[in-house]
């Protein structure tokens, strides 16, 4: 029997992808079609890798040494060679290609009446970029089976995450931007913040649910060797931060529970400050542990949850283009199904734990790249230019300002005082540690106050270059940019008008869980 014949064939089915432009790597897609007046099929498609990339050989070991593809601004550092990436594997529209797929029956409220995990043969109907995706949904003209898949996958996932919203899932932010590029320098010409759609959330809910449901599978097959995905309870201290920012804004953030932590950040709202409840949101992330991926037979059942997502168990499934846990977690499947075998090291519970270390580890370093890039870009964008921008005090410290730019998704500090704890300046600095205030004769700084910064570069150590923030309003003498001199200096004349390209510092869905 030939590959094609042991699949289920979904040819003829109308599925999409949906991910951000430019996106050549597609991991992921998608369908729904109503079979009853009462129950919707929906299927999750997943590049299936592990057909390419066989236990033990070259691409194998390769790939489990990177364990992640690494994102950077305007370049991508494959898991796994352009070829899969980006052709044989990725799900490109109107070409055939091999899938591991995760089908639902689910009712009207989204609820799950049936599962079913099968290797497929599909061919996409179309790779959509978010806007576009949103587009078809809100043309109501269209009636072809695309936007009516579109439809119904947006109404399920509206009904999902708020479930999971009521169950306690933690809705976090992090400050994201995307750059506009030159197409002939390649050097960044605007910085803008990421906006989020509707359709970047109906495309998460669904792989979140794919990959509960895998995990459930998995872990039910594998109680011993399952790779898992667990997000550990954060420590009151670490709560501390967010609890006394909220308190100094009359705000009680209750900390006993996700579900009262989600309730007390959804009620923290102040009309006169609409950015106030995301920067809320952006000092909670800061206090979470990181998300870390274990070996089920290593830890107790309860030490399984994922604290973010609210859920008792988790795995990561639907990214195999990009990460090797996901490669391991469709050979569990796999074999769970019958539709592969197992080998030596996938249930060596010592070896796949040392896998998970080398998983975690890197997946951390490409955290760090990408922020790094995103750091060098910003300082190139921001290089003999000076700019004045409204922002928000994020946190007051002993001997600094935290401010973010919510244009630019920037964050910088304002240092009123030394490392020795003298003032930098004539003006005198006084913090109030119960209030976490800083203050300067009639002005009082407090977490979440508007100010007005100029941003510039200083160069005057070129090997160790960096983004100063320096404070225009409010107005204190001797400490403050003169408002003036931020306005004499202004970006240089560019030679021309150059062509220009969108390009975000990461090219697919946001790896947050």
């Amino acid at each position: 029997m030939s590959d094609v014949e042991k699949r289920v064939d979904l040819r003829g089915i109308t599925i999409s992808s949906v991910d951000p432009p430019g996106c050549t790597d597609i991991d992921d897609a998608l369908h729904a079609r109503r079979i009853s007046e009462d129950r919707v099929e929906v299927g999750v498609h997943i590049a299936d890798v592990s057909h390419f990339i066989k236990p033990g050989n070259a691409l194998d070991r390769e790939a489990a040494l990177r364990a992640t593809t690494v994102y950077l601004v305007e370049k991508r550092i494959d898991m796994v060679p352009e070829l899969l990436s980006s052709n044989l594997c990725s799900l490109r529209g109107g070409v055939e290609r091999f899938a591991f797929s995760c089908v639902w029956q689910l009712d009207n409220e989204a609820n799950i009446v049936e599962t079913k995990f099968f290797k497929s043969i599909i061919k996409s109907k179309a790779a959509l970029t978010y806007e576009e995706a949103q587009l078809i949904i809100d043309d109501s003209s269209k009636k072809d089976d695309l936007a009516l898949s579109l439809r119904e996958l947006n109404r399920l996932a509206k009904i999902l995450k708020k479930r999971r919203i009521d169950n306690g899932a933690l809705v976090l932010a992090s400050p994201q931007i995307r750059f506009l590029v030159d197409s002939e320098t390649h050097d960044p010409i605007d910085v803008e913040a990421k906006k989020s759609l509707e359709t970047n959330s109906m495309v998460e809910e669904f792989m979140l649910l794919a990959n509960i449901s895998v995990a459930e599978k998995i872990e039910r097959e594998f109680p011993e060797f399952a790779m898992l995905r667990r997000h550990p309870k954060p420590s009151q201290t670490n709560l501390e931060t967010l609890v006394k920012a909220g308190e100094n804004q009359g705000f009680k953030i209750n900390t006993n529970s996700g579900k009262e932590l989600a309730t007390s950040l959804d009620e923290a709202v102040k009309k006169d400050n609409p950015y106030f409840n995301t920067m809320l949101r952006i000092i909670a992330t800061r206090c979470m542990n990181q998300a870390v991926y274990f070996i089920s037979g290593t830890l107790q059942k309860e030490e399984f949850a994922h604290y973010g997502l609210a859920v008792p168990i988790y795995t990561h499934f639907t990214s195999p283009i990009r990460r090797y846990a996901d490669v391991i977690v469709h050979r569990l499947l796999a074999a769970c199904i019958g539709a592969d075998g197992t080998y030596a090291e996938l249930l060596d519970k010592h070896s796949t734990s040392e896998l998970c270390k080398n998983l975690n580890y890197r997946n951390r370093m490409a955290q760090y790249a990408g922020r790094a890039s995103v750091a060098l870009n910003t300082h190139l964008f921001f290089r003999g230019k000076a700019q004045e921008e409204e922002g928000y005090v994020l946190l007051v410290r002993k001997n600094a300002l935290q401010i973010i730019i919510p244009k630019f998704g920037l964050e910088g500090t304002i240092y009123v005082k030394d490392k020795a704890g003298r003032n930098k300046t004539a003006a005198n600095f006084t913090y109030d540690e119960h209030n976490q205030t800083l203050q300067c004769g009639k002005i009082i700084f407090h977490a979440f106050d508007p100010v007005t910064v100029r941003l510039s570069l200083d160069t005057t150590n070129v090997q160790h270059e960096k983004l100063v923030f320096d404070l225009v309003k409010p107005q204190i003498e001797g400490f403050n940019v003169p408002v003036k001199e931020a306005e004499k200096r202004k970006e240089p004349p560019t030679e021309g008008k150059k062509k220009k390209k969108n390009l975000a510092f990461h090219v697919h869905k946001p790896q947050k869980n």
